[in-house]
């Protein structure tokens, strides 16, 4: 259902923690405008984690309603409790969104039967076309193939956005799913391979200072022109290093800050870039022609 370049999209907020209608609105249309393939509002990069529900529901009913059927929206709906992780995913289909991200239970570390479970009745609770998350380095549980392989038996799960950066669970993800599940790549630095490998798009940070790059790279590597894609993406190497500085969504908010697309505000306990970092991440952005 959705494939190429799809933005994790940040949430600009003011100085108080507001979010910053203005200037979301503004980074909508840069990417629609620029080729991005979907807008992902409200995962890990638009700080979901400290928001409130009705925060939370809010920012995804202002994108769809903004978006406007433009492009597809995908809302990231993801908790560490069924109840809740239910409650938003109902959230976004009410709203309008075209698909669901949910990202494995963090903190509490459930058993691979528990993943099952909990993915398999938010997929019976709500009718919505639903994608699975997996980042292991944020959540401290890894939803291993064989159980995405399970799941991929429900209907209304499509898809899953492996983060790993393991190009051989890509494989072993197709292996054992073939064509009953889309995987999505959850990591800029690898991106490129991981599409030229099969994958159907990157769900990306760097897309957020970089979409008309990024567009066409993932374009180039869904056509399978392994060179074109490589040296698009050479220039942005750089970006997917370096947007991880600091804990994400921390450097990629400062970059769109010095490209003028947005004030600084962010959350607690996330903070802004430390100073040490500003010239590298100026560096990247100079690299990929931004600056």
């Amino acid at each position: 259902m959705f494939q190429g370049s799809m933005v994790a999209l940040v949430t600009p907020m003011l100085e108080n923690g507001d979010v910053d209608t203005a200037s979301f609105e503004k980074l909508i249309d840069f990417h629609i405008e620029n080729g991005t393939s979907a807008i992902v509002s409200m995962g890990t990069t638009g700080e979901s984690a400290t928001l409130d529900t009705a925060q939370h529901c809010a920012v995804i009913r202002q994108t769809v309603e903004y978006v406007n059927k433009r492009i597809p929206v995908i809302a990231g709906t993801g908790a560490n409790s069924t109840t809740e992780a239910i409650e938003l995913t109902q959230c976004a289909q009410e709203a309008g969104a075209d698909a669901c991200l949910l990202v494995t239970p963090y903190y509490n570390k459930p058993t691979q039967h528990g993943l099952i479970l909990h993915h398999q009745a938010i997929a019976e609770k709500v009718a919505i076309p639903q994608i699975l998350y997996n980042v292991p380095g944020r959540t401290a549980v890894d939803m291993l193939p064989e159980t995405i392989a399970e799941l991929a038996d429900v209907p209304n799960i499509i898809g899953v956005k492996e983060a790993t950066g393991d190009l051989s669970r890509l494989s072993r993800i197709l292996e054992l799913c073939g064509d009953k599940m889309d995987v999505y790549s959850g990591d800029d630095a690898t991106g490129t391979d991981f599409m030229l490998q099969g994958g159907k798009g990157v769900i990306s940070v760097t897309t957020n200072v970089a979409p008309k790059a990024m567009a066409e790279m993932c374009k180039a590597a869904l056509a399978g022109d392994a060179e074109k894609a490589h040296e698009i993406n050479k220039p942005l190497q750089l970006l997917h290093e370096r947007l991880f500085l600091e804990a994400n969504p921390i450097p990629v908010k400062w970059a769109l800050a010095e490209m003028g697309m947005m004030g600084l505000g962010i959350r607690l306990p996330l903070t802004v870039l430390s100073e040490e970092y500003h010239e590298p991440v100026r560096e990247a952005l100079r690299h990929a022609g931004l600056l």
